[in-house]
């Protein structure tokens, strides 16, 4: 049996795929969807309790490591899990320490878009043990052409090594629209023109788009952005400077359109010189205030506290769950920005109950490794909404090509 954990854009269409190779298959979803001819399971470790084979399929790094430590009691011995999502090497490494030694681990990212999973065209580019790969092989085929890149983490290195110039192309191509139309020049001109250099086959897959907008969502726009900020090294210059014109159409509500819709912000956006930060991976604000600002090259994170997506208290009466609810967020949003905890100058801590330091301590020591930041820990008589135990905010330094 198949568990696929994940039916988003490109999730719901490769389970189908499986389904309708003749696959058993148990679905799972954060919001709870069907496929046809799936089981549908009502947790994570539910859906993996018969699998032999796990595929994950979810937005970002800490969806992987949350919904996989979720799973984690119902995982058989002997499994394999498929992580196709893109998260990059170093998140890859981090699940094979995570996970027991019994449970085998391929990293198999794809290349395409939401038709490409239905019509099974994808390119799968898959990395991990041979005996694991063995094991999974026939499966990664239902979806495309397989193309095995090496050891553990080097199917989701060149995940990353290719958007690294697909997407930056598509945003200098979005640019350069964009100082047309500044400078007076035909866009539809422009278009022919650039059709005739090596620059045609993509000037030819956006056309539509910049002539009648985006199309439907394929390839959402914080998506990639996201894969962007995981690509963060010091030599990619044009890509860091690609991502934070994503990250600026994402902040001005375009995260779920097609990454198409850039070609419209790039006429329009200016460069502000501080950039108000709103990641789509944790919960909306109430609209009063932002996530996270960042500036001068440093990244200054709102104090979180323990509130699902609805508002109400998770964890109410306990310090501990609070607690690891409040590092979870905190750990998304410095990922959005490509930071870690190793990354955080300062840590701000507000606490009802000082006697509970210590179970707060206990997360924190978890989470914060090696040695710690400057920090400051404070008690007050209550937070803003009641149940509420633990607020804590960080400044972080951004990496050096943010």
């Amino acid at each position: 049996m198949i568990s696929f954990l994940g039916l988003g854009h490109m999730g719901a269409p490769m389970a189908r795929r499986l389904v309708e190779a003749g696959h058993k298959v148990t679905v799972w979803n954060r919001t709870p969807r069907t496929v046809e001819g799936a089981v549908t399971a009502p947790s994570p470790a539910e859906a993996v309790a018969e699998a032999e084979l796990v595929i994950t399929m979810l937005s970002d790094p800490a969806a992987v490591k949350r919904v996989l430590a979720d799973a984690a009691p119902g995982l058989r011995p002997g499994a394999v899990i498929v992580e196709m999502s893109t998260i990059g090497p170093e998140a890859v490494a981090e699940l094979r320490d995570r996970l027991p030694s019994q449970v085998g681990l391929v990293d198999a990212p794809v290349l395409g878009s939401v038709q490409p999973a239905r019509d099974g065209t994808l390119t799968v580019l898959a990395g991990g043990l041979p005996g694991d790969l063995e094991r999974c092989r026939e499966i990664l085929g239902v979806f495309g052409q397989v193309r095995e890149i090496g050891g553990p983490g080097s199917g989701a290195a060149m995940k990353l090594a290719v958007m690294s110039a697909m997407v930056p192309a598509q945003v200098l191509l979005a640019e350069t629209v964009a100082y047309g139309e500044a400078s007076g020049v035909d866009v539809g001109t422009l278009l022919d023109v650039l059709g005739g250099t090596f620059l045609g086959a993509l000037v030819e897959r956006v056309r539509p788009a910049i002539e009648n907008g985006p199309p439907e969502t394929r390839y959402g726009l914080a998506l990639a952005a996201k894969d962007l900020v995981l690509a963060s090294h010091e030599t990619q210059t044009l890509a860091a400077a690609a991502r934070d014109r994503l990250l600026d159409a994402t902040a001005a509500g375009l995260g779920g359109a097609d990454v198409t819709a850039v070609f419209g912000h790039a006429a329009t956006a200016r460069v502000p010189r501080v950039k108000k930060l709103n990641p789509t991976s944790v919960p909306a604000t109430n609209g009063y205030y932002s996530h996270a600002t960042k500036a001068a090259g440093l990244l200054f994170v709102s104090g979180q506290v323990a509130l699902d997506p609805a508002g109400k208290v998770v964890g109410e009466g306990d310090m501990t769950r609070q607690s690891e609810y409040v590092m979870d967020l905190l750990e998304r949003i410095l990922a959005d920005q490509g930071c870690t905890f190793d990354d955080v100058t300062h840590i701000r801590t507000h606490l009802t109950d000082m006697s509970l330091l210590a179970e707060y301590g206990a997360v924190r020591q978890r989470h914060i490794t090696g040695e710690p930041p400057a920090s400051t820990t404070v008690e007050v008589s209550r937070l803003f909404q009641p149940g509420l135990m633990i607020e804590v905010e960080v400044i972080a330094a951004l990496p050096a090509t943010r």
